[in-house]
């Protein structure tokens, strides 16, 4: 393996570290309250994560990575305000922010290197496993758009059953994607990813069985 190679992977595995991070914390603090939490921190981790796996889908010319972080990356932004912490930051990180991954569109559009008919052109992945990752991420990303939309209802940030559901069974399509496409950094973060997805599912359906309980 060459340098350059050891550095793309490291950055993969730096952001799978995030995206790891962020669910241990939030696994840690729902078992401790006993509920399934959102804590700023989630997202805070999930945006530094999801910038850094756009950057190595780029390099890994992988436009299922790529395409699986682009609604996700302003799903966090707005559970950011939710969280009444996106207009406390400052000018100078919330700008970057936002304009980075619309500036990566324009980039991967009209761009030479690293461009998205490059990135097409020179990658090795059958189109059958495209498709099939890209169902995985396409799931993966869903309980985003689910989450932001439970949200939107009650005007706050959490993350209901239904997460969890969708985001086990989007890990399990993209870990078998990461074993076809021998990418060990993609497989790692989605095999830590399933304990605490599972984890969460079982501490969300106890706190309803517990809240219908006490309703009845």
């Amino acid at each position: 393996m060459s340098r350059s190679e050891i550095g793309v992977y490291s950055l993969g595995l730096l952001a799978q570290v995030l995206f790891s991070s962020r669910i241990l914390v939030q696994w840690i603090k729902s078992e401790r309250a006993g509920r399934v939490l959102s804590p700023t921190s989630f997202w805070t981790f999930s945006i530094l994560a999801s910038f850094l796996l756009m950057v190595y889908g780029i390099l890994r010319n992988d436009l299922v990575i790529i395409g699986g972080q682009v609604i996700s990356y302003f799903i966090y932004l707005r559970n950011l305000h939710f969280k009444n912490v996106w207009q406390e930051l400052p000018w100078w990180v919330r700008w970057p922010s936002v304009l980075f991954p619309l500036v990566a569109m324009l980039w991967l559009i009209f761009g030479d290197v690293y461009s998205l008919v490059y990135i097409w052109e020179h990658s090795t992945i059958s189109g059958t496993l495209v498709a099939w990752g890209g169902a995985g991420q396409a799931i993966f990303t869903i309980r985003f758009v689910y989450q932001w939309y439970y949200s939107e209802k009650v005007q706050e940030s959490v993350l209901p059953n239904g997460f969890w559901v969708i985001s086990l069974v989007g890990s399990l399509m993209i870990i078998l994607y990461a074993v076809f496409r021998l990418d060990p950094v993609i497989f790692i973060g989605q095999a830590f990813g399933i304990v605490a997805y599972s984890r969460n599912l079982f501490i969300g359906l106890r706190q309803q069985k517990s809240s219908q309980s006490v309703s009845g």
